[in-house]
This record gives structure tokens, C-alpha cells and sequence, in this order.
């Protein structure tokens, strides 16, 4: 099956790098799927899971919280704002998020951003029911 390279970096340490057959990602515009060969896109992330398959029946999930994913036919780069394994979130780290976001929401004026902070804390709320947490 062929593959493609997939590097995923998180602003404290790398969290993934090597060869996998397709990545989910949660784009700012819908899903998409990646796949070997694919045109290239630049596109942002928003909060959500990026799902990793390595062959057929294995793979990883990534906590993501926005940041850009750069696609190309040979090689996918994503590049988090925030960042970690499935494993290591617990609700306490997601609640954190949340309140974090809502600070930020409510120290603003801005209505436009006011309303991009709304939706980020709607799909942080979303990915920890998601993750059952």
C-alpha cells in the first residue's frame, strides 16, 4: 500500500514522524482525508482529533487545538498551536482549555473575535465529549 511521510509538531516537542497510508484532519473549512499523491493545500486546523492510520486497522489519534496543516503528493506537515497524544488528555487539561478560551472571550470586544472564541469553546466542548472525558 503506498505511503506518504507525515510530521506533526507541537509547540513543545514533535509528536509524530513517519510513514502512514492517510490523516484525517480537523480543517477550519470541514474534514478532509489525506492520502499518498494528494494536491497540494495549505489550510488552518481547527480544535479537534487528527486521526493517523499507519496500515490498515492501526493508527494513532492526536488532540489538536487549531494551527495549519501544510499537504503535498509526497509529504504532510502539521504544525499545532496545541497539541497532545489522546492518551495524555484528561478532563481537567480540557476544562483548562475551555476556561482559557473563555477568558480570552470575554476580555474582548471585538464581536468578530468574540464569535471565533464561541466556536472554538463549542468544539472544545465537542472533542471532550467526543473523547468521553
Amino acid at each position: 500500500m503506498a505511503t506518504f511521510h507525515f510530521d506533526f509538531v507541537g509547540p513543545e516537542r514533535t509528536l509524530y514522524s513517519g510513514e502512514v497510508t492517510a490523516v484525517q484532519l480537523p480543517g477550519t473549512e470541514g474534514e478532509m482525508t489525506v492520502m499518498p499523491g494528494h494536491a497540494p493545500v495549505l489550510t488552518s486546523l481547527r480544535v479537534g482529533v487528527i486521526v493517523v492510520t499507519e496500515s490498515q486497522g492501526s493508527g494513532k489519534r492526536i488532540y489538536v487545538r487549531g494551527g495549519f496543516a501544510d499537504i503535498g503528493p509526497t509529504a504532510v506537515t502539521v504544525l499545532a498551536e496545541r497539541a497532545a497524544p489522546i492518551e495524555e488528555l484528561t478532563q481537567e487539561s480540557l476544562d483548562r482549555d475551555i476556561e482559557a478560551v473563555e477568558i480570552q472571550r470575554d476580555a474582548t470586544e471585538d464581536l468578530q473575535k468574540r464569535e471565533e472564541l464561541n466556536g472554538q469553546i463549542v468544539q472544545l466542548r465537542e472533542t471532550k465529549a467526543l473523547l468521553k472525558l
